[in-house]
Protein backbone atom coordinates (compact mmCIF):
# COMPACT_ATOMS: atom_id res chain seq x y z
CA UNK A 1 0.00 0.00 0.00
CA UNK A 2 1.41 3.60 -1.39
CA UNK A 3 2.01 6.05 1.71
CA UNK A 4 2.98 9.03 -0.74
CA UNK A 5 1.16 12.17 -1.03
CA UNK A 6 -0.88 12.16 -4.61
CA UNK A 7 0.17 15.77 -5.81
CA UNK A 8 -1.97 15.48 -8.88
CA UNK A 9 -5.19 15.89 -6.97
CA UNK A 10 -4.06 19.73 -6.04
CA UNK A 11 -4.15 20.40 -9.68
CA UNK A 12 -7.18 20.85 -9.03
CA UNK A 13 -8.88 24.41 -7.57
CA UNK A 14 -11.35 22.33 -5.23
CA UNK A 15 -7.79 20.56 -3.74
CA UNK A 16 -6.01 23.52 -3.88
CA UNK A 17 -8.04 25.91 -2.27
CA UNK A 18 -8.30 24.55 1.19
CA UNK A 19 -3.98 23.77 1.10
CA UNK A 20 -3.03 26.79 -0.09
CA UNK A 21 -5.17 28.36 3.01
CA UNK A 22 -3.12 25.97 5.36
CA UNK A 23 -0.03 26.47 3.61
CA UNK A 24 -0.36 30.50 4.04
CA UNK A 25 0.24 31.16 7.86
CA UNK A 26 3.71 29.15 7.71
CA UNK A 27 4.71 30.56 4.72
CA UNK A 28 4.16 34.08 6.32
CA UNK A 29 5.60 33.14 9.53
CA UNK A 30 9.49 32.27 8.14
CA UNK A 31 9.34 34.78 5.68
CA UNK A 32 8.92 37.28 8.69
CA UNK A 33 11.63 35.56 11.01
CA UNK A 34 14.17 35.75 7.98
CA UNK A 35 13.23 38.92 7.25
CA UNK A 36 14.23 40.00 10.79
CA UNK A 37 17.58 38.34 10.96
CA UNK A 38 18.39 38.83 7.17
CA UNK A 39 17.85 42.77 7.80
CA UNK A 40 19.48 42.57 11.27
CA UNK A 41 22.72 41.06 10.04
CA UNK A 42 22.65 43.50 7.05
CA UNK A 43 22.27 46.91 8.52
CA UNK A 44 24.25 46.36 12.03
CA UNK A 45 26.68 43.31 11.61
CA UNK A 46 27.91 43.15 8.43
CA UNK A 47 30.97 45.04 8.12
CA UNK A 48 31.38 48.65 6.22
CA UNK A 49 32.49 48.40 2.82
CA UNK A 50 35.70 49.61 2.73
CA UNK A 51 35.10 51.49 -0.99
CA UNK A 52 31.05 52.49 -0.50
CA UNK A 53 30.93 53.06 3.03
CA UNK A 54 27.67 52.69 4.45
CA UNK A 55 25.56 53.40 1.65
CA UNK A 56 26.21 49.86 0.06
CA UNK A 57 23.62 48.50 2.76
CA UNK A 58 20.94 48.74 0.14
CA UNK A 59 22.05 45.78 -1.50
CA UNK A 60 20.47 43.60 0.93
CA UNK A 61 17.15 44.99 -0.35
CA UNK A 62 18.15 45.66 -3.93
CA UNK A 63 20.02 42.05 -4.65
CA UNK A 64 17.56 39.67 -3.48
CA UNK A 65 14.21 42.01 -5.15
CA UNK A 66 16.02 41.96 -8.56
CA UNK A 67 16.96 38.12 -8.08
CA UNK A 68 12.86 37.71 -7.14
CA UNK A 69 12.09 40.19 -10.11
CA UNK A 70 13.70 37.84 -12.39
CA UNK A 71 12.51 34.19 -10.80
CA UNK A 72 9.18 35.01 -10.91
CA UNK A 73 9.21 35.97 -13.80
CA UNK A 74 10.48 32.40 -15.29
CA UNK A 75 7.88 30.69 -13.01
CA UNK A 76 5.12 33.21 -14.29
CA UNK A 77 5.61 32.01 -17.88
CA UNK A 78 6.24 28.04 -16.86
CA UNK A 79 2.72 28.46 -15.43
CA UNK A 80 1.75 30.01 -18.37
CA UNK A 81 3.18 27.46 -20.43
CA UNK A 82 1.60 24.70 -18.54
CA UNK A 83 -1.97 26.23 -18.73
CA UNK A 84 -1.14 26.72 -22.21
CA UNK A 85 0.24 23.04 -23.38
CA UNK A 86 -2.40 21.31 -20.96
CA UNK A 87 -5.29 23.97 -21.02
CA UNK A 88 -4.95 23.83 -17.32
CA UNK A 89 -7.53 26.36 -15.22
CA UNK A 90 -5.02 26.10 -12.02
CA UNK A 91 -2.19 26.89 -14.33
CA UNK A 92 -3.45 29.90 -15.72
CA UNK A 93 -5.07 31.34 -12.28
CA UNK A 94 -1.01 30.34 -10.41
CA UNK A 95 0.62 32.42 -13.00
CA UNK A 96 -1.97 35.83 -12.89
CA UNK A 97 -1.43 34.99 -8.84
CA UNK A 98 2.25 35.77 -9.73
CA UNK A 99 2.28 39.01 -11.83
CA UNK A 100 1.53 41.54 -8.97
CA UNK A 101 4.54 40.08 -7.11
CA UNK A 102 6.79 39.98 -9.83
CA UNK A 103 5.76 44.07 -10.12
CA UNK A 104 6.28 44.21 -7.29
CA UNK A 105 9.80 43.08 -6.56
CA UNK A 106 11.29 44.60 -9.58
CA UNK A 107 9.73 48.32 -8.83
CA UNK A 108 11.55 47.84 -5.61
CA UNK A 109 14.52 46.87 -7.27
CA UNK A 110 14.35 49.86 -9.65
CA UNK A 111 13.48 52.09 -6.25
CA UNK A 112 16.30 50.79 -4.77
CA UNK A 113 19.21 50.91 -7.35
CA UNK A 114 18.15 54.46 -7.71
CA UNK A 115 18.99 54.92 -4.36
CA UNK A 116 22.19 52.71 -4.70
CA UNK A 117 23.29 55.14 -7.97
CA UNK A 118 22.73 58.39 -6.38
CA UNK A 119 25.91 58.41 -3.94
CA UNK A 120 27.77 55.86 -5.97
CA UNK A 121 26.91 56.94 -9.82
CA UNK A 122 25.83 60.86 -8.60
CA UNK A 123 22.73 59.91 -10.45
CA UNK A 124 19.09 58.59 -10.22
CA UNK A 125 18.70 57.16 -12.93
CA UNK A 126 21.54 56.27 -15.63
CA UNK A 127 20.38 54.54 -19.38
CA UNK A 128 22.44 51.67 -18.06
CA UNK A 129 21.69 47.77 -19.98
CA UNK A 130 20.88 46.41 -16.89
CA UNK A 131 18.97 49.39 -15.57
CA UNK A 132 17.18 49.91 -19.33
CA UNK A 133 16.49 45.74 -19.41
CA UNK A 134 14.92 45.84 -15.53
CA UNK A 135 12.55 48.76 -16.47
CA UNK A 136 11.53 46.54 -20.16
CA UNK A 137 10.65 43.48 -17.01
CA UNK A 138 8.36 46.18 -14.90
CA UNK A 139 6.42 46.97 -18.32
CA UNK A 140 6.29 42.95 -19.22
CA UNK A 141 4.67 42.47 -16.13
CA UNK A 142 2.09 45.35 -16.52
CA UNK A 143 1.61 44.10 -19.82
CA UNK A 144 0.76 40.70 -18.58
CA UNK A 145 -1.51 42.34 -15.93
CA UNK A 146 -3.10 44.63 -18.42
CA UNK A 147 -3.57 42.52 -21.54
CA UNK A 148 -5.71 40.04 -19.03
CA UNK A 149 -7.83 42.79 -17.56
CA UNK A 150 -8.27 44.60 -21.09
CA UNK A 151 -10.22 41.07 -22.53
CA UNK A 152 -13.61 40.32 -21.14
CA UNK A 153 -13.73 36.75 -21.48
CA UNK A 154 -11.46 34.88 -19.39
CA UNK A 155 -10.28 32.11 -21.51
CA UNK A 156 -8.98 34.49 -24.23
CA UNK A 157 -7.23 36.72 -21.38
CA UNK A 158 -5.70 33.72 -19.93
CA UNK A 159 -4.29 32.27 -22.93
CA UNK A 160 -3.14 36.16 -24.60
CA UNK A 161 -1.66 36.60 -21.28
CA UNK A 162 0.42 33.62 -21.16
CA UNK A 163 1.68 34.17 -24.85
CA UNK A 164 2.78 37.27 -23.78
CA UNK A 165 4.30 36.06 -20.88
CA UNK A 166 6.49 33.20 -22.42
CA UNK A 167 7.40 35.54 -25.18
CA UNK A 168 8.88 38.11 -22.71
CA UNK A 169 11.01 35.38 -21.19
CA UNK A 170 13.72 36.53 -23.85
CA UNK A 171 14.12 39.62 -21.79
CA UNK A 172 15.25 37.56 -18.41
CA UNK A 173 18.79 36.33 -19.65
CA UNK A 174 19.38 40.10 -21.41
CA UNK A 175 19.09 41.23 -17.57
CA UNK A 176 20.96 38.35 -16.18
CA UNK A 177 24.28 39.14 -18.76
CA UNK A 178 23.41 42.34 -19.63
CA UNK A 179 27.03 43.27 -17.55
CA UNK A 180 28.92 40.86 -19.11
CA UNK A 181 27.95 41.11 -23.06
CA UNK A 182 27.53 45.39 -22.77
CA UNK A 183 29.99 47.59 -21.27
CA UNK A 184 27.80 49.12 -18.41
CA UNK A 185 28.01 51.12 -15.02
CA UNK A 186 26.48 48.70 -12.95
CA UNK A 187 28.90 46.47 -11.36
CA UNK A 188 29.49 42.22 -12.45
CA UNK A 189 27.90 39.73 -9.92
CA UNK A 190 29.04 39.23 -6.26
CA UNK A 191 28.29 36.12 -5.81
CA UNK A 192 28.23 33.41 -9.03
CA UNK A 193 27.50 29.51 -9.33
CA UNK A 194 31.10 29.33 -10.96
CA UNK A 195 33.31 31.99 -9.43
CA UNK A 196 31.82 31.47 -6.11
CA UNK A 197 31.03 34.55 -3.94
CA UNK A 198 33.59 37.88 -3.53
CA UNK A 199 31.57 39.18 -0.64
CA UNK A 200 32.50 39.01 3.30
CA UNK A 201 30.52 35.53 5.02
CA UNK A 202 28.04 37.80 7.15
CA UNK A 203 27.67 40.13 4.11
CA UNK A 204 26.74 36.93 2.25
CA UNK A 205 24.47 35.19 4.56
CA UNK A 206 22.60 38.32 5.24
CA UNK A 207 21.65 39.05 1.40
CA UNK A 208 20.96 34.59 1.40
CA UNK A 209 18.70 35.45 4.43
CA UNK A 210 16.72 38.06 2.29
CA UNK A 211 16.53 35.97 -0.58
CA UNK A 212 14.82 33.31 1.23
CA UNK A 213 12.94 35.72 3.36
CA UNK A 214 11.49 37.10 -0.14
CA UNK A 215 10.91 33.77 -1.44
CA UNK A 216 8.45 32.96 1.69
CA UNK A 217 6.39 35.90 1.02
CA UNK A 218 6.39 35.07 -2.47
CA UNK A 219 4.59 32.10 -1.59
CA UNK A 220 2.73 33.56 1.11
CA UNK A 221 1.45 36.37 -1.10
CA UNK A 222 0.61 34.23 -4.10
CA UNK A 223 -1.11 31.74 -2.51
CA UNK A 224 -3.37 34.05 -0.82
CA UNK A 225 -3.70 35.84 -4.68
CA UNK A 226 -4.85 32.90 -6.21
CA UNK A 227 -7.52 31.79 -3.48
CA UNK A 228 -8.91 34.84 -4.25
CA UNK A 229 -9.20 34.48 -8.18
CA UNK A 230 -10.69 31.17 -7.55
CA UNK A 231 -13.08 32.48 -5.28
CA UNK A 232 -13.70 34.63 -7.84
CA UNK A 233 -14.10 32.50 -10.59
CA UNK A 234 -15.42 29.56 -8.85
CA UNK A 235 -18.66 28.41 -6.75
CA UNK A 236 -16.64 27.73 -3.58
CA UNK A 237 -19.93 25.83 -2.34
CA UNK A 238 -18.47 22.93 -4.66
CA UNK A 239 -15.09 23.01 -3.21
CA UNK A 240 -15.37 22.93 0.72
CA UNK A 241 -17.03 20.75 3.00
CA UNK A 242 -18.90 23.84 4.55
CA UNK A 243 -20.41 25.68 2.03
CA UNK A 244 -19.14 29.68 2.05
CA UNK A 245 -20.18 32.06 -0.16
CA UNK A 246 -17.73 34.99 -1.80
CA UNK A 247 -19.52 37.73 0.08
CA UNK A 248 -19.06 35.95 3.27
CA UNK A 249 -15.17 35.21 2.46
CA UNK A 250 -15.14 39.05 1.55
CA UNK A 251 -17.29 40.12 5.11
CA UNK A 252 -14.54 37.96 6.86
CA UNK A 253 -11.67 40.07 5.60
Amino acid sequence: MSTGINWAKYSSPQALYPLAGRLIPWFSVVAVALMGVGLYMGFFVAPTDFQQGESYRIIFVHVPAAWMSMFLYVVMAIWAGIGLGLNARPSFMMAQAIAPTGAMFTFLALLTGAMWGKPTWGAWWVWDARLTSELILLFQYAGVMLLRTSIDDVRRADRSSAVFALVGVVNVPIIYFSVQWWNTLHQGASVSMSTGSKMAATMLIAMLLMTLAFWMYSIAIILSRVRCIMAERESLPAWEEKPVTIQKIAEAR
